[in-house]
């Protein structure tokens, strides 16, 4: 598939998805919509890591209202269900480990889409933002459930109906991220930390995408249950008999991957 709006480079196992529409702060149309889902599922097949980030000097703006003609002929529920959710669950349901790399501003379904990854590196000079209210809409893309599994409900009602600025170090802090970066430092270390995870176990971390993706759903004998039966199936795989040799043998591990 030839992509208009996005460029995606793999290399050493790690996949590199560039939303690329500088001059709209790349914001999402139906056709970059399209083209993250088909590159996500994509990626999954060829690649060890799968990272997500933006040209220029934004990260993803969100909606691109422009696209979508007057508010009153959107039909905003046809949206979310037939372009959003399949992007989404893309991204959620990758087999790989997936890295939202923040690279600057973050708002409405932009915000939303970095915290679909599995971890979000972010610039310092990022920000998140719902942004939703200030034009009379719910935060979406995920938001409603992400962020107070986060952030907890004071914070994510608060960010939700303020549509405040969250900057990247404040995200740190309330747990909504995993790191905020240097601005000169953020290149060279999401891509450090993308090339670890691609050496790494990776049907471990698979298994582990998947437990802890279900534990908030779960009674804790249901998620002992899962721990048993994904550990046994880890216990199985060469990956852990290499990872037991190499400790023993105080060196790196060399783990097969896929």
């Amino acid at each position: 598939m030839d992509y208009q709006t996005i460029s995606v480079v793999i290399e050493n196992d790690v996949a590199v998805l560039t939303m690329n529409r500088p001059e709209v702060m790349n914001a999402l149309s139906t056709q970059m919509r399209a083209e993250i889902t088909h590159a996500v599922k994509g990626a999954d097949k060829v690649a060890r890591v799968l990272v997500i980030t933006g040209a220029g000097k934004a990260f993803c703006s969100g909606q691109n209202l422009s696209d979508t003609g007057t508010a009153a002929s959107i039909d905003l529920e046809r949206v979310l269900r037939d372009e959003y959710e399949p992007m989404l669950r893309a991204i959620i349901d990758s087999r790989i480990p997936t890295i939202a790399a923040v690279n600057g501003a973050a708002a409405g379904a932009g915000a939303n889409l970095a915290l679909a990854a599995d971890v979000v590196i972010a610039s310092e000079e990022a920000f998140f933002m719902q942004a939703f209210a200030r034009i009379g809409l719910i935060p979406d893309a995920g938001g409603t459930y992400f962020l107070p599994r986060q952030v907890g409900l004071a914070r994510a009602m608060g960010a939700s109906l303020f549509a405040d600025r969250i900057s990247a170090r404040q995200a740190v802090d309330w747990g909504m991220i995993y790191e905020a970066v240097a601005t000169e430092d953020f290149d060279a270390h999401w891509r450090s930390r993308a090339a670890q995870l691609a050496a790494g176990p990776t049907k471990a971390y698979r298994f582990i995408k998947e437990a802890l993706r279900q534990s908030s759903s779960n009674t804790l004998q249901e998620q002992l249950d899962l721990e048993a039966k994904l550990q046994g199936r880890c216990g199985q795989t060469r990956d852990f008999q290499e990872g037991v040799v190499a400790f023993r043998e105080k060196r790196p591990p060399s783990f097969e991957g896929r």
